[in-house]
């Protein structure tokens, strides 16, 4: 079989759909963040500092999204931002206290998507469809 038979595409597409809409409404229950925000508090608060670039690079977004976001945590008190001691360009940002509480209500909320992979895919197969995505992403480049 092919992806073409099977419709990979459109079940992919479905299928990112619905998780994303499925976590986004259950992280922003638990802590108040979306799941972009959930990624980007998470390099954050792993990192201690860390500058709007080396997020986006991370995340394969733009550093205007990264921006857009940064200004969205620093509103809602989640996020410092400082200016670089480095660069004079370049932001610094650290979690708050409030950001860090936030995180730590999302572990139990996603919880529930990973457990929703966990059923659909096999343990045995799991390195595996994950070995195929990371390839996938390659492949398709950059946006």
């Amino acid at each position: 079989m092919s992806a073409r038979d099977e419709r990979f595409f459109f079940l992919l597409q479905i299928a990112a759909h619905r998780l994303k809409t499925r976590a986004d409404a259950a992280l922003v229950e638990a802590g108040g963040l979306t799941t972009a925000q959930t990624a980007m508090m998470t390099i954050i608060r792993a990192e201690g500092t860390v500058t709007q670039r080396e997020i986006a690079t991370r995340l394969k977004q733009r550093e205007s999204a990264v921006g857009a976001m940064a200004e969205r945590l620093l509103k809602a008190g989640y996020i410092t931002r400082t200016r670089s001691g480095t660069d004079g360009r370049a932001w610094n940002l650290a979690a708050t206290k409030k950001g860090v509480k936030a995180m730590e209500a999302m572990g139990a909320a996603f919880a529930d998507i990973n457990a929703l992979i966990d059923e659909a895919f096999p343990a045995r197969d799991m390195a595996r469809m994950a070995k195929g995505l990371r390839r996938l992403i390659e492949l398709a480049g950059e946006d």
